[in-house]
């Protein structure tokens, strides 16, 4: 499985929506984590990070200055100048007072082994999970499990969203999109909405700590570029699975633009973060 199967990962909407994930992560993950890896024993070495699907190095940008240095940071992702931009943008940082560093990977993430992982101190991703299948899930779970490397992921979507003002439309939308996130993509089941639950049973089930918190983009007339981009993406994908809401969606999107662009509109879009820890029951 690469990303490329199931979403168009463009630098322009990656930059779009890096403020709003930044704020919406669930910084107090952080602190559970520093002191996992505060008591791992990595020798003199540097902290190794890998991030799946690391797109531009949003996840990279918001966590290096969070944690110790020094830092190396392995960039997993499919597309070649995704991961240019990504690598060019974290080499040089300095975080906890030591440098970081960064390599990249290109390739299918979800086939990482265990030995793969050997020298890895933390794996991280963003907006991923939800693109994947149970059984995909599982294998990185009981991967990630044996390997003792703990992970972090971020803005995983779980099909809640709140516009306002309300529109009657409003969850004939919300429905056929969340529809599509679970539809059938190559032959593949995708988790969409349900894939935060899943991946939290699946770790937990493989023996690690795992503790879930919601991070929600909150939109309002200061990020009107990003919403209005991710309503014609979301409704776009709606009339992709349900062909029947064509005719009323292209008024709903228009009203909706038109309320974005007056600064009338404000959305919450229901994402969620998951913490897992080598050992230990659920949180």
């Amino acid at each position: 499985m690469t990303t490329s199967d199931t979403a168009p990962f463009t630098p322009h909407w990656l930059a779009l929506r890096e403020d709003a994930d930044a704020a919406a992560r669930a910084a107090d993950l952080l602190g559970p984590l520093r002191e996992h890896l505060a008591g791992a024993d990595r020798g003199s070495g540097p902290l190794v990070v890998r991030d799946l699907g690391c797109g531009t190095g949003s996840m990279g940008r918001w966590l290096s200055g969070s944690l110790p240095g020094p830092q190396h940071w392995i960039l997993h992702d499919h597309d070649p100048a995704l991961l240019a931009l990504a690598a060019a943008s974290l080499t040089g940082l300095t975080a906890g007072g030591g440098p970081v560093t960064a390599e990249t990977r290109e390739g299918d993430l979800t086939r990482l082994t265990a030995a793969d992982l050997a020298g890895t101190s933390l794996v991280t991703a963003s907006a991923l999970l939800d693109l994947l299948t149970a059984d995909e899930i599982d294998a990185l779970a009981a991967t990630f499990t044996a390997a003792g490397v703990p992970v972090l992921f971020g803005l995983s979507v779980v099909g809640e969203v709140e516009l306002g003002p309300a529109d009657p439309l409003d969850a004939d939308i919300t429905a056929a999109f969340n529809a599509h996130q679970r539809r059938t993509a190559g032959g593949r089941a995708l988790l969409g909405p349900d894939a935060l639950d899943v991946a939290a049973r699946a770790f937990t089930r493989h023996g690690a700590s795992v503790t879930t918190r919601p991070s929600p983009w909150r939109l309002g007339a200061d990020s009107a570029a990003l919403t209005a981009e991710w309503l014609r993406g979301w409704v776009g994908a709606a009339v992709e699975q349900d062909p029947r809401l064509a005719a009323p969606a292209q008024s709903y999107l228009r009203r909706r633009l038109e309320d974005c662009a007056a600064g009338r509109l404000t959305a919450v879009v229901g994402h969620g973060d998951l913490l897992a820890l080598p050992g230990g029951g659920a949180r």
